[in-house]
């Protein structure tokens, strides 16, 4: 039985250290342009407004209002989510040098300087 513990644990680390240097894919702006500016199908759609969405929500689940100053600050009334994202392919068009960076982060730029907090 310690046998089978001792190899079972080493199986384990040994995956564990596989899976840490495994690289992880993340998705480019240009994958994210590509989706959202021709959504094709309801599937293409829903997954460009599942992702923009969920990047703006991790934004404000995770900035702490104390210790970080917002820098995205959507007034009200809101423009659609179809018109942001519209913006957006329009902004990435426009800023070529930005296609093969991380979506997530480009998206962030993209809202901050669209939605920017006024100054204080």
């Amino acid at each position: 039985m310690k046998k089978v513990l001792a190899v079972l644990a080493t199986l384990c680390a040994f995956t564990g250290l596989a899976q840490a240097q495994e690289k992880v894919q993340v998705l480019s702006t240009q994958e994210l342009v590509n989706v959202c500016k021709f959504p094709s199908s309801p599937e293409s759609r829903s997954f460009c407004i599942g992702y923009t969405t969920a990047i703006y929500d991790t934004y404000l689940a995770t900035r702490h209002p104390q210790r970080a100053k917002p820098y995205i600050c959507v007034k009200q009334p809101a423009p659609t989510r179809d018109e942001v994202i519209s913006e957006f392919v329009k902004f990435s068009q426009a800023n070529q040098q930005t296609l093969d960076k991380p979506a997530a982060g480009v998206f962030l730029g993209f809202m901050a300087s669209r939605f920017p907090c006024a100054r204080k």
